[in-house]
């Protein structure tokens, strides 16, 4: 059986509660938006694996969390995504986070012979609120287009990652944690 599987870092309810909330302010956005439970910090995305290549992916996973403490993760701004291009999603920031950067690193080092692509900037935390329809978007007047561009200040602890796994709906993707993997379990198990 093949799995869709990515590492991530949930977010808590409260703050998945309140981003979810925040898109109402954009009623006539042309935007799919994120389920709230679906709302997430990808770390890595691996892509499709077997049953065997997902148990080695798990404790790659593991080993690596165990050197890493818990971190805080700070969300500071709503705004279209990705920078620097044209608009396809609506997304949350966050500051850029040394922590969070050594994680993925390492993450991604210790993942070298599975089949992923690296990401190639200094990772700032982001999280996909919603997809643009693209075509309706373009076909908007630039005066009609809504001003996303929101400071927030949104803040909690990374104390875990997660093994998750992605099935492609009709309805849009389905997130199941296949495992969650806590933080820093190294020094206390010594």
């Amino acid at each position: 059986m093949q799995h869709r599987v990515f590492i991530a870092i949930n977010l808590p309810e409260n703050i998945k509660k309140k981003l979810s909330d925040s898109r109402k302010k954009w009623p006539d956005l042309p935007c799919r938006w994120v389920k709230k439970e679906n709302l997430h910090i990808t770390l890595v995305f691996i892509g499709y694996l077997t049953d065997d290549e997902l148990l080695k992916i798990l404790n790659i996973a593991k080993e690596t969390a165990k050197n890493h403490e818990p971190f805080l993760i700070k969300l500071t701004k709503i705004l279209y995504g990705p920078p620097k291009k044209p608009p396809r999603m609506v997304w949350v920031e966050g500051e850029i986070n040394e922590a969070l950067g050594k994680l993925q690193t390492n993450l991604e080092n210790s993942l070298q012979e599975m089949p992923f692509e690296k990401e190639s900037r200094a990772h700032t935390p982001h999280i996909t609120l919603g997809r643009l329809r693209e075509w309706e978007f373009r076909k908007m007047e630039p005066e009609e287009i809504p001003e996303v561009n929101e400071e927030i200040s949104f803040h909690f602890f990374a104390e875990s990652i997660e093994l998750m796994e992605s099935e492609l709906k009709k309805t849009g993707p389905e997130y199941t944690i296949l495992e969650s993997i806590p933080l820093g379990e190294n020094e206390k198990n010594v």
